[in-house]
């Protein structure tokens, strides 16, 4: 891997030739971002834990605070989901532009609280309440991104092309990050069922221990695109 200077020099450069100068009139918000956190029942209290703290520490990692300031801001809103209608905002709509905001935010995830163990994974629900979100965000962004994290296919409602046709997805981007361990293994449904839109893919965990490093790598090519990544 290489050193933490060469890669925040890439983040800059990726940032530059991606962002630029924002003429006079531009959306000030390139991003919005949607985190959407599994706490369906196959997800058990220890896994739980690892998702917010995995989610707090990418947040806090240097790189992707590094990122997101090179970007010049982050609108970010995260909830955990189960059931049908079990949808939790952990944290509002909130503007990332500054180092005391990306560690407030990464600090309540890191804190937040499991609301419902107990309801099966309603994915298509999710990314449903996800289209909802985004259609609430208190600025125009210029990118719109769906995060949503998995170890299971959709085993109640609809699913996630009946979702995609019901919600406005134009121009959303649907990521996914598979924790992997589950049978059937997520990994095929998610890229075949789950990631949708301009430039999506899915990123894997090889268990609830690898998450926090996944996350990281999500994010920094959510925030920066995927090129960044080979930087690494």
């Amino acid at each position: 891997m290489k050193g933490r200077g060469t890669f925040a020099l890439a983040c800059a450069l990726v940032a530059a030739a991606l962002f630029g100068p924002a003429p006079a009139g531009a959306q000030p918000c390139q991003l919005a971002l949607v985190l959407a956190l599994d706490a369906s029942s196959s997800v058990d209290a220890r896994e739980y834990r690892l998702q917010t703290e995995g989610i707090a520490a990418a947040f806090a990692d240097p790189d992707v605070a590094g990122a997101i300031l090179a970007a010049g801001g982050v609108l970010v809103t995260a909830f955990e989901w189960s059931g049908r209608e079990q949808h939790v905002p952990y944290a509002p709509w909130t503007w990332l532009d500054s180092p005391t905001a990306i560690d407030a935010f990464a600090a309540r995830i890191g804190a937040a609280s499991r609301r419902f163990v107990e309801f099966p994974t309603a994915l298509g629900h999710a990314l449903g309440y996800s289209a909802i979100r985004l259609s609430r965000a208190p600025m125009a962004c210029r990118r719109q991104v769906v995060d949503v994290s998995g170890d299971g296919v959709n085993n109640d409602g609809f699913g996630p092309g009946s979702a995609y046709r019901a919600h406005d997805f134009d121009r959303v981007t649907v990521n996914g990050l598979v924790v992997k361990g589950a049978d059937p293994d997520p990994e095929a449904y998610y890229r075949t069922q789950v990631m949708h839109g301009p430039g999506a893919f899915v990123e894997i965990a090889a268990d609830y221990g690898d998450y926090a490093r996944a996350m990281r790598r999500k994010l920094l090519r959510e925030i920066l695109g995927g090129a960044i990544a080979s930087a690494e």
